[in-house]
């Protein structure tokens, strides 16, 4: 295992994801590339497309300090990235694009409403259906 794709949106279950995603980059001396999805309105206005961007890219670079400085402590040297577009989608890509040999999610994030997760599945299960590799949910 050289690559590991956590998907990290602030919710408590990324953070769980987080601590089980940094034990198995340290025990495996694995790279560790922390991906967060900012997802546009919809139906999506220029305006209001660029504002919810940028205060999304805002909230997660803030949060990635923290993380940071945990995985710092353990040795590695986490990447981190922002993407914009439907969370699973962007999180398949940027695990092809880094070749991840693992996806770490939780099982639950703030992406969707329980109507919407009924209606559409679950970004878990999303990725869970499209990933290129082994996909790990954490409860």
């Amino acid at each position: 295992m050289k690559d590991i794709v956590l998907a990290y949106d602030c919710s408590a279950s990324a953070d769980k994801a987080f601590a089980f995603g940094l034990d198995l980059a340290v025990r495996y001396q694995a790279a560790l590339h922390v991906l967060s999805v900012a997802r546009p309105p919809e139906p999506p206005s220029m305006v209001e497309t660029q504002e919810v961007l940028e205060e999304s890219e805002a909230r997660f670079r803030e949060s990635y300090r923290g993380l940071d400085e945990t995985a710092r402590e353990q040795g590695l040297e986490p990447r981190f990235e922002v993407r914009a577009g439907h969370p699973a989608e962007q999180i398949v890509r940027y695990a092809e694009e880094v070749e991840a040999d693992v996806i770490i999610l939780g099982h639950r994030g703030h992406s969707l409403s329980f109507v919407d997760r009924w209606l559409v599945g679950s970004i878990s299960k999303r990725v869970l259906t499209y990933a290129h590799c082994t996909v790990i949910v954490v409860r």
